[in-house]
């Protein structure tokens, strides 16, 4: 490169030489990256690789080389295009030059080219041409003006699309150039931290004065050692070490201009808009560098580069400066070594404090310095010595000590300074002293001269001295060793309180706090008299005073130690502080050897700290301990964090259990034993995507945030991804703690989606997001079914084996035979086999193998069905409704029809509206893939055939290019699927899954070519209509796909297309069912949930005005075209041709005169009627059942409609209009204002006098309400009516018409629900009624009012037209398919239960209370007479206990009578004689029974009931429900808390009658009728309730 291009070179800062490209045999010399960052050529990453291993020499970060070693290390694009660049434009330049002189060589030769292509036309030729072509423009001409007719009339349409179109398409261009624009910035501002490789020349000049400087430090050091030993001198070339020493320095050689040239790099804007284009330019040019500074630093003068110092004193004397380091780090090694042993040092005498200077070099002094750290370089300057004073003469060094004082807590405010420290004494872990290690040696110097002063006599006290808080002097610590101290507290003789000044003959005891060491220490005097002398010599013994000569000399020493705290911690029981044990493992962990303090805040007058330790070295473990993070791992404190009440920890959702007795493929992932082993089911592919996302986030993670997701302190149960050994992460929780060393701390962890436990670090472990709690655990713990150990006790290692080297890691096909506790393992039957091959059993071949046995009873011949007796049993009819998964019309199939043939492309119906869909994937809110529910079957066959065709052809050799159909092989299913991209690689390809939409990789030798018969799609490519992302963004937010993926995944939801073209994906809404069975707009739900906003859309309130209006006033023209003449966008305003009251606001009121008003003429048209549906099944919603019969409903969409309808209609009627008389003759469509004071569209029906009979026309409701609140306008007429009508098909009401009791059936069983209707027959006239048929959870609305006998059906109308529901029965009938023995048998009717005989009124007999519902209502087991009953030779609970041991041979309760018997489970397992009492709800059905042996009631599902044997009936009731008479509940009651069901008694009452019924009561029958009376005595003979009367609980009655 030439001269003007040098500044472009890019040089490797660490050998200075320039990147180079490789040309012809030339390897070339590339930039590369390391894992830190920096960039380095590759010759000197060669040459600082050791066993693959390279650290970086800037930051000494440690990168670890790939396959290539450092070749394989990632070369920087940015530098190589540059290079490239540069290049290129050197050789434009050239081929420039040598066009420019081949240009002059030749002036004439296009003069010569253009006279030889001169020749004569043809002029025939050329008129025939011409004739021909004027024959054509006539025929053209003609389709022109036939064209422009065309034109012409759809212009105005096709303007007002493009506009529309135009606006959105401006706004997302301008949102869009925003966004470049900004990220325009990002970058440039990224590439900033890299300008320093720009100066090249100021880092050559660097280079040479640090050669220069090793060179003269090298020749320094021999030539000291040769003064010391003059022999040394045959070992070295004196003369060339003198040459050395001598060489003055060349100012020519030394270019010091260069610090002051910039890189030439500027950012140039320009802006050009011209015809409407705007054309915006950021770019960065590079030009010749320019002067930064006219003038050198101030810290350089020319020529001064001997012994003295380049800097002057403001005294004019020569001072010397030297950098000091901020970043103290010794490694443990070395913690000996004196901390200046390192400094440069010669000899001084002066012992006379020192100056110091200081320079602030800025950020922004030089280009070079963008993106670093201020500079701060300080020191002392002496006179006439180069060096600062060493040994005992530190001691006067006062500026040190202010720089100490100074910068004492100055540590946090610079970055990565650490210090290795010794902690001198631990108060707990938020209060502790350190000492740096670097200071030990002026620690040292400090005790000399400390012990001295008080080996003297010149420092003890004397008679007249005395003591104050606050002042200094120095203690004893041992014999012979003084320490400095601060009086902190003073107690004088014969006081019990401190005094602030005492005399020392006086002095009692004394606290002090020592400096250097940061104990704080109560001393006591003890003389043996009381005598002065006495005193003064114990004082004198323990303590010397610090005079003023001796306290200037301790002034240069600051305190020798820090006050410091642990950052973050606090007590782990915040409640009672730290506790001694938390002190005691604090000590033990830090020792007394020396720990790398790392500063991270300051608080007050403590230094924020995190002491790290050294490793242990019989622990294998090669990192730093942090002290924090062992304390809260052996959980004596923890790390702060804000409180939050209502935040639980999230858990994984249980894994989804198979259904009972369906085959499902299963993969086995781990295994302890024949009776606990786990298994993944392979129908769900989101669990894979779950995988990637889990690697792709805590694998980035480490470079990013990895502290902020670590886990310091695990707790049981807590849910975590952990790491195993093959670096992998996982989704795991926590089983326990194993606590040792805490350089190996280790916990046990389960992995939920695997099974297996595993104890690994606390390092491996990291904090789970929430995105990754959406899928439930997958690992299913499972155990053979029907098969235990030989011995019946455990299994063996043979046979554990074994049953790993059938099943573990292998695709197996299960069968759950059984459902019982959560807790408990799933019992399965295990199958493996090949493809097409019969399935195996696994436990019969243990058993075979004699390695497990057969339970006993169990036949193993029934162990798999066989295939003769298989059959296939569809789904009920209101099962398959209730889910969605089901249509009615495809359920209806006769016995003769055959199956439809193969459709491998999808085809949608011509009715685009309410399709049943299931959303099989989804990538976002703009992109997700739904399947026809129609087309379930025909996947199923399509697989099928996908498999026949492609499963036995052998891989083939094909070359894979995009979009090219194949069949793949995907967890052991074949699939249709469609290739993505070329594939370059001969290992994996990117495909589409063409029945699901998902992406993902799949081995070559998986994918087959697909036959062309088998060739199409079934998912249909979607996005949700009228919402866009959030923020202004172009792309959906991470949260909201991962909302929008966790609700719809494999849901079932009802679509509808707003316009099918051949662009994908398509615009649809889509409507799914909530937990409350609602249909609701998944739009929406993103809306309300924030997800997404609404797209912006012009707002159209049209409100039509009755004909023959008044016309408008002068205030409404002159606001109209005030605002037509304003710039600003208008606003639509809603007008009512009765507002007449519009003027300002400045006039004050005038009551209107009196006048005689006429009524005033109106004409309102009716609204547009309702769109009617297509025939067939649709799902809609009941909105009212009017006394004709005629059934009022709304379709899903018109739903949706009917929200957005209200709150324009809201929007738009803000106030009231006034109030006229109207003729309501000619009034059809009105307003009305209903009962809740909103507004509603109606039609006027009749005129009752004052009251006028309306019909809201979008719900169906017809009332009678005042005239004053209808006004005849029509609101957003542009809607239609949003309600239709409908009539059943084929049923005559008794009478003739529709008597109101079977009106009000139809309104119990229908208003509120969403039913499915089948529309059989549509109107002529829209307005009319649809001729439907109504299913209720399967049942025909006819037929349920034909069994009330409210109609009858019509045997008039055509078979073809009326559609039947078939019973299972018949259906099953026309099949031919046999029932027999598979009804249950009918159930018994049995009796009530009967009571037993109580003793005569007045006598006494023993009971025992069961259940208290409240004091004085109570349910009594007498004693006498119902525990000796037995029926056939056993009692009561011989006869249950005998039931439970067989209570799955009973069968379950089919009828459901209001106080009929039965036996119903409690919470112990076991099944107790109950009461059936009422239904609590139908979905699930539960119902209240009533435990008659115990008086208890509970509410339970119908799979706990069980048909109670009729032998049981034959026992009395044991529990009695009784009235305890004598007393009442308060009338008055103070307490708080009362019975939730019974307000009049408190808790406490209760409480207390339950603590007295506790003893031996006796009870005493007052009255049978109209309710069993007892009053209940105690041992003694007391009313029991006489204690509750007395503490005023309870009333006498």
């Amino acid at each position: 490169m030439d001269r003007g291009e040098n500044h472009s070179a890019a040089i490797c800062k660490l050998c200075g030489e320039a990147f180079t490209l490789p040309e012809d045999d030339i390897p070339g010399n590339l930039p590369r990256v390391l894992l830190c960052g920096h960039i380095y050529c590759t010759v000197c990453l060669q040459s600082l690789e050791c066993d693959s291993v390279i650290r970086c020499p800037e930051c000494e970060v440690v990168s670890t080389l790939p396959e290539g070693q450092v070749y394989g290390l990632q070369e920087d694009s940015r530098i190589i295009g540059l290079i490239y660049t540069t290049k290129m434009n050197k050789m434009k330049r050239c081929d420039k030059s040598k066009n420019r002189k081949k240009n002059k060589a030749s002036p004439s030769t296009d003069t010569h080219v253009s006279s030889d292509m001169e020749q004569p036309a043809d002029i025939e030729k050329i008129q025939k041409t011409v004739d021909e072509a004027l024959a054509q423009a006539a025929e053209t001409l003609a389709q022109l003006v036939h064209i422009h007719e065309t034109l012409t009339t759809g212009l105005e349409e096709q303007v007002k699309r493009e506009v529309a179109r135009l606006e959105m398409e401006i706004k997302q261009v301008a949102d869009k150039a925003l966004h470049a624009v900004q990220n325009w910035k990002d970058a440039q501002m990224s590439q900033l931290t890299e300008l320093e490789t720009k100066f090249s020349s100021s880092q050559a000049a660097v280079c040479h004065i640090q050669e220069r400087i090793k060179a003269l430090e090298i020749a320094i050091q021999m030539a000291r050692k040769v003064r010391r030993v003059p022999f040394l001198e045959q070992y070295c070339i004196l003369d060339k070490v003198l040459e050395t020493l001598q060489a003055p320095v060349d100012d020519q050689l030394i270019d010091m201009k260069c610090i002051t040239m910039g890189t030439g790099m500027s950012c140039v804007f320009q802006l050009e808009c011209l015809d409407g284009n705007l054309a915006l330019s950021l770019k960065m040019e590079v030009s010749d560098p320019k002067d930064l500074a006219q003038s050198p630093p101030k810290s350089y003068q020319p020529g001064r580069f001997g012994r003295k110092s380049h800097l002057k004193r403001p005294d004019g004397r020569n001072s010397r400066c030297i950098p000091r380091s901020d970043k103290i780090h010794t490694p443990p090694k070395q913690r000996q070594q004196s901390p200046r042993a390192n400094s440069p040092s010669s000899r001084g005498s002066s012992p006379s404090p020192r100056s110091r200077c200081r320079f602030n070099l800025s950020r922004h002094s030089s280009a070079s310095d963008l993106g670093s750290p201020d500079v701060i370089i300080e020191d002392f300057l002496d006179e006439g010595q180069a060096l600062p004073p060493t040994g005992p003469e530190l001691a006067s060094d006062k500026l040190r000590i202010n720089r100490r004082r100074k910068h004492q807590f100055s540590a946090t405010k610079r970055s990565a300074v650490t210090q290795w420290v010794v902690v001198t004494h631990i108060v707990n872990p938020s209060q502790f002293y350190v000492q740096s290690v670097a200071e030990r040696r002026e620690s040292e110097i400090l005790s000399d001269k400390i012990n001295q002063l008080c080996s003297g006599d010149g420092c003890s006290f004397t008679v007249k001295d005395t003591v104050e808080t606050e002042s200094l002097i120095c203690v004893k610590w041992n014999e012979g060793h003084w320490c400095r101290a601060r009086v902190v507290e003073v107690l004088q003789k014969g006081s019990l309180e401190p005094v602030k000044t005492c005399a020392v003959t006086q002095l009692a005891s004394i606290r002090v706090f020592f400096l250097d060491h940061g104990l704080t220490k109560s001393i006591t005097i003890n003389s043996e008299d009381g005598a002065t002398e006495a005193s003064l010599s114990a004082v004198n013994n323990q303590l010397r005073k610090v005079g003023r000569a001796v306290k200037n000399d301790l002034a240069h020493f600051a305190p020798m130690v820090i006050r410091c705290s642990l950052k973050d911690l606090v007590p782990y029981d915040v409640t009672k502080g730290w506790s001694k044990e938390a002190q005691v493992e604090f000590r033990n962990v830090v020792g007394s050897a020396a720990v790398e303090m790392r500063p991270l805040g300051q608080d007050r007058e403590s230094l924020l700290v995190d002491l790290r330790k050294a490793p242990v070295e019989q622990f294998s473990s090669s990192v730093f301990i942090s002290i924090r993070e062992y304390l809260v791992f052996i959980e004596v404190a923890r790390f702060y964090s804000p409180v939050t009440l209502s935040r639980k920890p999230l858990l994984y959702y249980p894994p989804v259990y198979p259904k009972i007795n369906s085959e499902i493929s299963a993969m086995v992932s781990h295994i302890n034993n024949p009776a606990n082993f786990y298994i993944n089911l392979v129908d769900n592919m989101e669990f894979m995507l779950l995988s990637a996302k889990l690697q792709e986030f805590y694998n980035d993670l480490a470079l990013l945030e990895e502290d902020k997701l670590s886990i310091y302190c695990p707790v049981i149960g807590q849910s975590c991804v952990a790491r195993l050994d093959d670096d992998l992460w996982y989704r795991a929780q926590v089983t326990g703690k194993c606590v040792g060393h805490p350089g190996g701390r280790k916990v046990e962890v389960q992995f939920v989606d695997l099974g297996n436990r595993k104890i690994l670090s606390v390092s491996d472990l990291r904090k789970i997001k929430d995105e990754f709690f959406a899928l439930p655990a997958r690992a299913i713990n499972c155990c053979l079914s029907d098969v235990i150990p030989v011995d019946g006790e455990s299994w063996t290692d043979a046979c554990t084996n074994r049953f790993i080297s059938l099943a573990n890691q292998k695709l197996v096909t299960i069968i759950a035979t059984g459902q019982g506790p959560k807790s408990e393992p799933l019992p399965v039957k295990l199958f493996q086999g090949e493809v097409n091959e019969p399935l195996t059993s696994i436990a019969e071949l243990l058993v075979k193998e004699e390695l497990a046995c057969f339970k006993e009873s169990l036949n193993p011949k029934n162990a798999w069905p066989s295939g003769d007796d298989s059959a296939i049993w569809d789904p009920p009819l209101e099962v398959g409704l209730a889910t969605g998964l089901v249509d009615v019309p495809d359920q209806i199939i006769s016995g003769n029809q055959k199956e439809d043939p193969i459709e491998p492309q999808l085809k949608l119906p011509a009715q685009l509206k309410d399709l049943k869909v299931r959303v099989c994937h989804v990538n976002s809110p703009s992109s997700f893939y739904v399947r026809v529910a129609q087309y379930d079957s025909q996947l199923k066959r399509i697989c099928e055939l996908v498999k026949q065709e492609c499963a036995r052809i052998e891989p083939q050799d094909v070359e894979w290019k995009a979009d090219m159909y194949c069949a793949a092989l995907f967890n052991g299913v074949w699939e249709r699927a469609q290739i993505c991209s070329d594939v370059t690689s001969s290992d994996s390809a990117e495909v589409r899954l063409c029945d699901h939409g998902k992406m993902m990789k799949i081995d070559v030798s998986n994918l087959r070519p697909l036959p062309s018969s088998l060739i199409g799609s079934l998912a249909l490519e979607c996005t949700l209509n009228d919402i866009r992302p959030t923020g202004g963004r172009s792309t959906w937010t991470n949260t909201a796909c991962d909302s929008f993926s966790y609700y719809l995944t494999g849901a079932s939801a009802v679509m509808t297309i707003k316009e099918l073209t051949d662009e994908r994906p398509v615009p649809v809404t889509l409507f799914c069912s909530n937990r409350m069975g609602e249909f609701i707009s998944i739009a929406d739900f993103l809306v309300s949930e924030g997800l997404a906003l609404r797209q912006r859309k012009p707002s159209n309130i049209n409100v039509q005005q009755p004909k023959d209006m008044d016309p408008p006033s002068t205030v409404r023209e002159v606001q109209n075209k005030s605002e037509t003449e304003t710039s600003s966008p208008s606003v639509p305003v809603i007008s009512f041709p009765f507002q007449s009251s519009t003027v300002s606001g400045h006039m004050p009121p005038k009551p209107a005169p009196r006048s005689i008003m006429t009524a005033e003429k109106v004409k309102t048209s009716l609204y547009q009627p309702p769109e009617l549906p297509c025939l067939g099944h649709i799902q809609i919603s009941i909105s009212a059942v009017g006394e004709d019969g005629l059934i009022y409903v709304r379709t899903q969409n018109a739903g949706y409609q009917l929200e957005q309808l209200k709150e324009r209609i809201q929007q738009s009627m803000k106030a009231l209009p006034r109030q006229k008389p109207y003729t309501w003759k000619s009034v059809l469509g009105c307003a009305v204002i209903g009962p809740d004071m909103l507004w509603y569209r109606g039609q006027l029906l009749e005129v009752l006098g004052g009251h006028v009979k309306v019909q809201y026309v979008d719900y169906g409701l017809v009332e009678n309400i005042p005239v004053v609140h209808v006004y005849p306008i029509l609101l957003c007429d542009d809607v239609p009516q949003l309600c239709m009508i409908c009539q059943l098909l084929g049923i005559n009401p008794v009478g003739g018409k529709w008597q109101q009791d079977a009106v009000a059936l139809m309104r119990e069983v229908l208003l509120n629900r969403s039913v499915d209707m089948n529309v059989v027959e549509l109107p002529a006239d829209p307005r009319g009624p649809v001729t439907v048929e109504l299913f209720i959870d399967g049942l025909s609305l006819s037929r349920i009012l034909c069994q009330h006998e409210h109609a009858s059906m019509d045997r008039t109308v055509s078979p073809d037209k009326r559609l039947t529901v078939m019973p299972t029965a018949p259906v099953f009938d026309v099949w031919d398919i046999n029932t027999e023995g598979l009804r249950d048998p009918e159930e018994l009717m049995l009796g009530s239960f009967t009571y037993p005989n109580l003793q005569q009124e007045g006598e006494h007999f023993e009971v025992v209370v069961k259940h208290m519902c409240t004091p004085n209502e109570l349910f009594l087991w007498p004693l006498e007479g119902t525990a000796d009953v037995k029926v056939n030779g056993e009692s009561l609970d011989e006869a249950l206990t005998r039931i439970n041991r067989n209570i799955d041979t009973l069968p379950r309760l089919s009828n459901f009578p209001e106080g009929g018997p039965c036996l119903a489970e409690y919470s112990d397992g076991k099944y107790y004689r109950a009461r059936l009492m009422k239904f609590i709800s139908a979905e699930p059905v539960t119902l209240l029974v009533q435990h008659v042996d115990f008086g208890s009631d509970d509410t339970l599902p119908t799979s706990k009931l069980r048909q109670m044997p009729a032998e049981l009936l034959e026992f009395p009731c044991r529990a009695l429900k009784v009235k305890v008479a004598g007393f009442k509940a308060p009338s008055v009651t103070r307490e708080e808390n009362v019975l939730p069901y019974s307000p009049k008694w408190s808790m406490k009452a209760a409480m207390e009658m339950i603590d007295l019924l506790h003893k031996n009561i006796t009870a005493s029958v007052v009255a049978q009728e109209p309710e069993l009376t007892v009053l209940l005595y105690s041992e003694d003979g007391e009313l029991v309730h006489l204690p509750l009367v007395t503490k005023g609980l309870a009333e006498l009655e």
